[in-house]
């Protein structure tokens, strides 16, 4: 009876593996950090400013009112603001202690993220006379879809 791969390969097994290891050398690794482009959580929010800037300058131009750009820009620090602050918590010195941290650290930054949109969304009726819901949504939406775009334009790795 022929071994299927799962089990040649020794994953249903509580034998030890081994395996080559090959350090590599000063040159590889450089070539390998070069090669591995990580996007950065400040790009992105620098991205979102551009896009809630442009968002609140075309809702003020097209309406004619400074209140529904004020509401177009709140949308858009709703997302930008939190965003920041879950940067920030990302690439603290506690977020890279190992991968244990990281990950809850990413959790616990991405709820702090939520729960400030919610809340910066909740209060923006006393925070803007005049307040245009459909703006806001437009701020919102066109910085949370900035996202998208960072993943789209992130820069390509380079082959080895």
């Amino acid at each position: 009876m022929a071994l299927d791969p799962a089990r040649r390969n020794g994953f249903d097994t509580d034998e030890p593996e081994e395996q080559e290891f090959k350090r590599l050398t000063a040159e590889q690794a450089q070539a390998l950090r070069e090669s591995d482009l990580a996007l950065s959580p400040w790009w992105v929010v620098g991205l979102q400013c551009l896009a809630g800037l442009a968002v609140a300058l075309l809702a003020w131009g097209v309406s004619g009112s400074a209140a529904v750009g004020w509401s177009a820009a709140y949308g858009a620090l709703a997302v930008i603001i939190p965003a920041a602050l879950f940067a920030r918590g990302l690439t603290s010195q506690f977020s890279s202690i190992n991968a244990a941290t990281a990950g809850f650290g990413f959790f616990v930054w991405e709820a702090i993220k939520l729960a400030m949109s919610v809340a910066m969304i909740a209060i923006a009726p006393k925070l803007i006379a005049d307040l245009s819901w459909l703006a806001l949504l437009a701020g919102l939406f066109v910085t949370l879809k900035m996202y998208w775009l960072a993943l789209l334009k992130r820069p390509k790795p380079k082959q080895i």
